[in-house]
């Protein structure tokens, strides 16, 4: 996803209105990929590609919910790098700089390939029809409730259930709270274009980072025993939150490891299959510190904080609970998208 309406490149970028607080351009194609194809895209093996970047959170929830309904030979994976050039999201980490499966360079000519002319945001992750080279959807937020409940023929055995129906209204509620005060409260500090915008999101982020170190206090994971989308939504921002928001975005009231249960939190989940392993923090931090030119001038990336921690016992079993409800974990991730050797503390598969 891109963090702003505004431009954004490699050398400096928009994202601050002076006078002004952050608003997020929530335009995105919202047509769906569904079992019964109603929107013109049935669900179908091989048909599509999954764009995402590993620096953006938004296309991190993608990444995991993926892994862990096994979705990987359904569903290929094709990553852009952590920075954009002036157009959009690139595939500079493929050879030649184009991705294999679209032979496209830059993710805009997918965009460009369905709506000429595309004047919003290009955003991961996004979905291209392979056949055609055009982008069917960026709308992140249905998309991982899709995988859930419309590719279900192609879920591993012992996928979990992530969006059980006897709980979506609960899972809802809390993502919604979640993304308003959390995912995006984040960003409404970090673009803040004033004092008061700033103070007032600052707030908002730190009120609801509270009551969640209240809720999670006695309950291991969001909603149920085991876990959710809601999980998956929470995670992505909690992992960036002391590389990045802490310092970058100016969320500092006090750091993640300040909070007990939020940190023993995000720890359980980062050392769960499927969480931890998709996560690249040498992306993260290059992506925010060297994109967002006019929050960081220098584009400095910080050597800190030290990862190792995220490592240590949690201690999060004795709340009970089960990781993955009636199913398992999911298996390594295939070797094609396995973290780079030193962007992550995780011990690399053999």
């Amino acid at each position: 996803m891109t963090d702003h309406p505004g431009s954004e490149n490699k050398t400096g970028g928009t994202y601050v209105e002076p006078g002004s607080g952050f608003t997020r351009d929530t335009r995105y194609i919202d047509t769906r990929i569904t079992a019964d194809g109603r929107d013109g895209y049935p669900v179908e093996a091989g048909r599509y590609r999954l764009v995402a970047a590993r620096a953006c959170p938004w296309a991190n929830r993608t990444m995991i919910v993926r892994r862990l309904l096994g979705l990987e030979d359904a569903l290929s994976l094709g990553l852009c790098g952590p920075t954009h050039d002036e157009r959009s999201w690139t595939f500079d980490l493929d050879p030649g700089g184009v991705d294999p499966v679209l032979q496209i360079p830059r993710l805009q000519d997918a965009f460009f390939a369905r709506y000429p002319g595309y004047d919003r945001g290009i955003t991961v992750p996004a979905i291209v029809d392979i056949p055609t080279g055009a982008v069917v959807t960026n709308d992140y937020a249905q998309m991982t409730l899709d995988f859930s409940t419309e590719w279900t023929d192609y879920h591993r055995p012992g996928a979990p259930d992530l969006y059980p129906e006897k709980l979506r209204g609960e899972i809802d509620e809390v993502a919604e709270a979640v993304y308003r005060d959390v995912n995006n409260g984040v960003y409404r500090c970090g673009f803040a274009g004033s004092q008061a915008s700033y103070d007032q999101s600052f707030d908002r982020l730190f009120a609801r980072l509270d009551q969640l170190e209240e809720r999670l206090g006695t309950r291991r994971y969001l909603v149920g025993d085991s876990i959710t989308e809601a999980d998956v939504r929470l995670f992505t921002t909690l992992v960036r939150f002391d590389p990045v928001y802490h310092g970058h975005f100016k969320c500092n009231r006090n750091p993640l490891t300040a909070f007990p249960a939020l940190w023993g939190y995000a720890r359980d989940l980062f050392q769960t299959p499927g969480f931890g392993d998709t996560v690249d923090f040498v992306q993260i931090k290059q992506h925010y510190y060297l994109v967002h030119t006019d929050v960081n001038p220098s584009r400095i990336v910080p050597k800190g904080p030290d990862l190792s921690n995220w490592l240590s016992p949690h201690g999060r079993e004795m709340l009970g609970g089960r990781p993955f409800g009636d199913g398992t974990p999911p298996p390594p991730p295939r070797a094609a998208e396995i973290v780079p050797p030193g962007h992550t503390p995780l011990r690399q598969p053999a």
